[in-house]
């Protein structure tokens, strides 16, 4: 009897964390659709001009969706894992072995702790980028079509599209000429965007809540 009531709590917990997770995670996406297509570039002309681009062309004009709207890193991980031949392509495959996100959701979702669940699975160097100037910024940027390197980018949405929460994304390069940054966005509403590589900027050197530090970039290579 004891037993039994031990486990019905165990899972009236775990319903309850899911259940308030999911809330959360709903609270914190309410971009609208105007928002979406509104607040960043997608000219048929220089999105085809940015899939073409070195780093951008391994990715073969696919991204894989994240699953639930807390899993954007380990998607993130497993769309560049893909691009680079790594064999870990999923993110189930990517979470394997870190203990992390066991519920199915992330909860209150992964800072650039991202990088120890990245190198779990690969013999690739994983290095994590934080409190970046502007200046250097620009120079990750310019190396972003590097084959040999790939950037995942952790910023908030609210100083791009007006709401919306942290969030990672790979970056799939760097159109110079223009100062944009290709950020291959994991969340089918979103989609492949261009933006301003300062407001870029702008969006990932923000404090993450969840870790009181800096967002900023992994680089794989």
């Amino acid at each position: 009897m004891k037993r039994s009531l031990a486990f019905a709590v165990i899972v009236i917990a775990v319903v309850g964390l899911l259940g308030g997770a999911a809330l959360l995670i709903a609270g914190q996406s309410r971009v609208s659709q105007d928002a979406i297509q509104s607040s960043v570039t997608r000219t048929p002309e220089l999105i085809d001009s940015a899939w073409k681009l070195p780093v951008a062309a391994t990715f073969n004009a696919d991204v894989t969706w994240q699953s639930n709207g807390s899993r954007c890193g380990p998607a993130s991980v497993a769309n560049t894992f893909r691009s680079i031949g790594e064999e870990e392509t999923t993110e189930a495959e990517v979470l394997a072995g870190t203990g992390m996100c066991w519920t199915g959701f992330c909860v209150i979702g992964l800072t650039l702790e991202l990088a120890e669940v990245a190198r779990t699975n690969t013999k690739r160097k994983v290095s994590v980028l934080r409190n970046l100037s502007a200046d250097a910024f620009r120079e990750h940027m310019k190396r972003a079509n590097d084959p040999d390197r790939r950037y995942i980018v952790n910023f908030t949405r609210e100083k791009i599209f007006g709401a919306g929460a942290g969030h990672f994304s790979p970056v799939g390069g760097y159109l110079e000429a223009e100062d944009m940054v290709f950020v291959l966005d994991v969340n089918e509403d979103y989609k492949p965007w261009l933006v301003e590589r300062e407001r870029l900027f702008s969006a990932m050197d923000t404090i993450d809540s969840d870790g009181d530090k800096k967002r900023g970039l992994l680089l794989i290579e």
